[in-house]
C-alpha cells in the first residue's frame, strides 16, 4: 500500500465551468475594419470567437465552425473567404498570435484578390465578443484512469470543454488534462494516451467528445482487464 501511495501521482480533479461573455465595444462593417481591429483586439477575442460556440446551445452541426467565416458568409456574402477561414483549425496553434496573424493574412489576402470586397459593408457588423471561464470544484475525484469512463456520462458541458479543451490553452505542451494525467501513470497506460489524442477537439461537439471517450477508454480498460486475467490464470 505504502508503495502505491509512492507511485501514484494524486487523484484527477474534475471541474466544471461556465463562459461569461463580455462586449468589448468593437465591431466590424467591411472586411478592411476586420483586418485592422484583428490586430489590436484582446487575445481573449480570438479564442471566444473559435471556441466558445461549444457552450451555445444548438441543436444542429453548423456548417461554419468559427464566428470570422460565419459572418463571412452570412453578412458578406463571399463563400470563399468564409471556406477558407472555415479550414482554420485552431487547435494545431500553440499560439493565439499565431492564430490571429493567420486570419489576418487570408482576409488581406481575399481583399487582395477583390478590392471591392474588402470595403463592401454588412447589414450587420462582427462584434468583438471577449469571454472569461468561471471555474467550479465539482467535488468529484479520480483515483485511476479507468474510472474515467464510470463517471464521464455525468460530466456537464462545462467539465468537457474545461478539461478536454481550455486546458489546451493552459498547458505548456498543449495538452488535454486527460493526457497530462494518465501519461504520469505507468507505460501500461500510454495506448489510452494515445487513443485520447486522436480525438477532434474543434470540429466535434462536447457530446461527441464525450461519446468518443466513452467508447475508447471503456474498451481499452476492457482489454486490460483481459490480458490481466489471462496473465492471472498463467
Amino acid at each position: 500500500m505504502a508503495e502505491e501511495k509512492l507511485n501514484h501521482p494524486g487523484p484527477f480533479v474534475v471541474k466544471d465551468c461556465a463562459l461569461v461573455s463580455v462586449s468589448t465595444g468593437e465591431k466590424a462593417f467591411t472586411l478592411a475594419e476586420l483586418a485592422e481591429k484583428l490586430k489590436r483586439i484582446d487575445r481573449s477575442c480570438v479564442y471566444h470567437h473559435f471556441w466558445s460556440r461549444h457552450l451555445r446551445p444548438s441543436f444542429d452541426h453548423p456548417e461554419f465552425h468559427n464566428d470570422f467565416a460565419a459572418w463571412v458568409h452570412m453578412e458578406l456574402r463571399d463563400r470563399v473567404l468564409a471556406e477558407r477561414l472555415n479550414l482554420i483549425a485552431p487547435q494545431e496553434y500553440n499560439d493565439i498570435e499565431a492564430l490571429r496573424e493567420t486570419l489576418i493574412f487570408l482576409i488581406q489576402e481575399r481583399v487582395f484578390e477583390d478590392e471591392h470586397l474588402g470595403w463592401r459593408k454588412a447589414e450587420n457588423p462582427f462584434y468583438f465578443v471577449k469571454s472569461q471561464l468561471v471555474i467550479f470544484d465539482t467535488g468529484l475525484r479520480l483515483r485511476w484512469p479507468h474510472e474515467i469512463a464510470d463517471v464521464l456520462e455525468t460530466f456537464s458541458p462545462g467539465t468537457i470543454f474545461y478539461h478536454f479543451i481550455d486546458a489546451r490553452r493552459r498547458h505548456p505542451e498543449g495538452l488535454d488534462d486527460f493526457r497530462d494525467w494518465i501519461r504520469k501513470f505507468p507505460p501500461d497506460f500510454k495506448p489510452l494516451e494515445e487513443l485520447i489524442a486522436k480525438v477532434d477537439p474543434f470540429f466535434l461537439s462536447l457530446y461527441e467528445i464525450r461519446e468518443f471517450l466513452i467508447r475508447h477508454i471503456r474498451s481499452f480498460c476492457a482489454k486490460m482487464h483481459a490480458v490481466r486475467e489471462t496473465y492471472e490464470r498463467k
